[in-house]
């Protein structure tokens, strides 16, 4: 398949260029790497525009200012659209998401709708973590699973890959999420989808070079979104069961109309 990874930055000038090496390294011809700057004042974005110059598989994507990681995504994800993608990867810049990994999420790719790399299944883990960010996070998704009612086990992970067509399923430009409730929101849309998802480990380690955007008051935040992301899928559901319910017109609608589930 045609792949994009899609990377946010702001402010990555140490780390953006061994990472692109690595991923470019790793990775076949098909797979191509995007960079959505948020206007880094640190230079990041240009750094990029030099090396998309030296090679076709690299494209930046500059935004003026800094906007967010979920609006980076979209905005990735929707460029890739444009351009013919068939598939897309969001990673980060600073070396969290070993591009290690890549291969074998491209692997598994090929027979899922959905693949995360998860820290919390067998084989998975954090390297250089706190006691309080390990409780925060795995808290976290542990929360989201139990309100979501969803079996995924790493739902604030960001290294994810998703088919074009998930992507076009769960309505992109209503997703108004960032940060750790992007990850949620957009995972859960796809579970309600019943796409064929699975989880592989990863070892998660975080970032050696620059400083990280996430703090508690950022997950704490996303974390009171979840109730939200539930309590609008059952208004969904419920309009859609008046929809069935409602009296027919003689006009045709007694036709039969079925949606098959990937």
């Amino acid at each position: 398949m045609r792949t994009l990874i899609v990377v946010p930055t702001y402010n990555e000038i140490e780390n953006i260029r061994p990472l692109i090496e690595a991923v470019l390294s790793v990775t076949p011809s098909q797979v191509e790497v995007l960079v959505v700057d948020d206007g880094s004042p640190d230079g990041t974005g240009k750094l990029v525009d030099t090396l998309a110059q030296a090679s076709p598989r690299v494209h930046v994507l500059h935004r003026s200012k800094k906007m967010g990681l979920g609006t980076a995504y979209v905005a990735g994800f929707s460029w890739g659209m444009e351009q013919g993608f068939e598939a897309f990867i969001e990673m980060d810049a600073d070396f969290s998401h070993d591009p290690k990994y890549l291969p074998r999420m491209l692997e598994l790719l090929a027979d899922h709708d959905v693949v995360m790399g998860s820290r919390y299944v067998r084989g998975g883990g954090t390297v250089n973590w706190g006691l309080g960010r390990k409780i925060l996070s795995r808290g976290g998704s542990l929360y989201a699973r139990m309100i979501l009612g969803a079996s995924i086990r790493d739902f604030t992970g960001g290294f994810n890959g998703w088919k074009r067509p998930v992507l076009e399923a769960v309505n992109l430009g209503t997703l108004r999420s960032d940060g750790y409730s992007f990850q949620i929101e957009l995972k859960y849309r796809a579970h309600l989808q019943k796409v064929r998802w699975i989880e592989f480990p990863i070892v998660f380690e975080d970032r050696k070079v620059g400083k990280s955007k996430m703090n508690r008051r950022i997950v704490l935040e996303a974390l009171g979104r979840v109730w939200g992301f539930r309590i609008n899928a059952m208004k969904a559901q419920g309009g859609a069961l008046k929809r069935l319910a409602a009296p027919c017109c003689g006009g045709g609608c007694g036709k039969s109309q079925t949606k098959s589930s990937q």
